[in-house]
Parts: C-alpha cells; sequence; structure tokens
C-alpha cells in the first residue's frame, strides 16, 4: 500500500494498481497549497466543509475493482457533539495486507467501543493542529492508547501553509519518540514497516 500526503488532510492511498484518494480540499481552501489535480477511482469524505470536501478537484477513472474493505466511524468535528462544527467520519481502509485509518477532522474524544474498532492499524491518519480538531497532546496520548505501527501527522501548520489558528508539527513531533522525516510525499507502507511518527512533505505545495 503506497500513501502519498497530498497536503493539509488530503491523501493519496494506493494499492493493486486502485488509487483511493481522501479528504481532498478545494484551491484557496486552505493557504499556502497549490489546487489537487489527480485521477482516482474513489474519494472518501470526512466531512462537507471545504478544506475536506474538493471531491471535483479528482477525476475519477473508470473500471478499477477496489482491493479496499471500508469500514466507517461516526464522530464529531468538535467537543461539543457537532454544535460547532457538525459531523465527522472516520474511515478505515483494509487492502488485506495492511490496516490504515485516516480520522478526518476529529474534534472530540472516542468511546471505549471506537477505540476498540481501532486497534490493530498499521497506519493512523491522525489530525494534530488543534482548534478545529485534537490538539498534538490530543493526539499522542490517543496514537499511544491505540498503539499503530505507524502515525502520519495531518493538518498542522508548516513554513508558508496552513491555517494560522493552527499549530506547528513540532509541538507534536516534540511529544514524540522514532520520529522519520521523509525526503517526499510518500510512504510504502509494508507488513515490515517499522514502528515510527512517519513526517511527510505535502506535494502541493
Amino acid at each position: 500500500m503506497t500513501l502519498t500526503w497530498l497536503g493539509h488532510s488530503c491523501f493519496l492511498v494506493e494499492s493493486q494498481g486502485f488509487r483511493l484518494i481522501l479528504d481532498p480540499y478545494e484551491p484557496g481552501s486552505v493557504p499556502g497549497y497549490q489546487p489537487i489535480s489527480a485521477q482516482a477511482d474513489q474519494v472518501l469524505c470526512s466531512h462537507e466543509h471545504r478544506d475536506h470536501h474538493g471531491v471535483d478537484q479528482v477525476t475519477l477513472r473508470q473500471g478499477g475493482v477496489s482491493p479496499f474493505t471500508v469500514e466507517t466511524i461516526s464522530t464529531w468535528h468538535d467537543d461539543q457533539q457537532g454544535a460547532l462544527r457538525g459531523p465527522n467520519t472516520i474511515h478505515i481502509l483494509d487492502d488485506g495486507q495492511c490496516r490504515i485509518a485516516h480520522l478526518g477532522d476529529l474534534g472530540c474524544q472516542l468511546t471505549a467501543t471506537q477505540k476498540d474498532q481501532l486497534k490493530g492499524l498499521d497506519a493512523l491518519l491522525i489530525p494534530v493542529g488543534g482548534y478545529y480538531t485534537i490538539d498534538a497532546s490530543q493526539a499522542k496520548a490517543l496514537a499511544d492508547e491505540l498503539k499503530p505501527r505507524v502515525v502520519i501527522p495531518m493538518h498542522y501548520r508548516g513554513e508558508g501553509f496552513g491555517y494560522d489558528v493552527i499549530g506547528p508539527l513540532e509541538a507534536f513531533t516534540a511529544l514524540c519518540g522514532n520520529v522519520v522525516s521523509y525526503p517526499g510525499s510518500q510512504l510504502e507502507l509494508t507488513v515490515q514497516t517499522p514502528e515510527q511518527v512517519a513526517v511527510l512533505k505535502p506535494l502541493n505545495r
């Protein structure tokens, strides 16, 4: 399974020739990012805000057979049961070799049952910037509890990109050990990939 971080919370996930995009953003919705121009066989969005629901930016191909089983968990975009920002959907993808979860704009605490659904992950794509989502310390505590093999932070502020009100990557990585910074935007995830916090560079900068 190949994971490519396009930027913000948008990932391209590829397996067996099938391309799936998670949470594409609309042009101009997130400071510092170039528009998305991609082809895929499927698009999944955690919620309908502009920075996560740019489905029109993805050209859908025809005829691909998905290797993925997809599970969803209904959560909230805030800590007030959606009163501030509405619902949020977690997507869990399994291609028969690796199992990953994309938390979208998770802004609430998970229940014990929801956490059980997220155990045994090969990779966890988790927001760490705070303000709109869980923050760095909450993300670290959740990752420690779920114990995925690989943690990939997303939805944070970097040099020249991201919302001013959300926190920087360093607020999260300062709490973590075994941080691996990749030179590019892509991670090849296999059953042999060692435990790590994987920091990718956004492709669309």
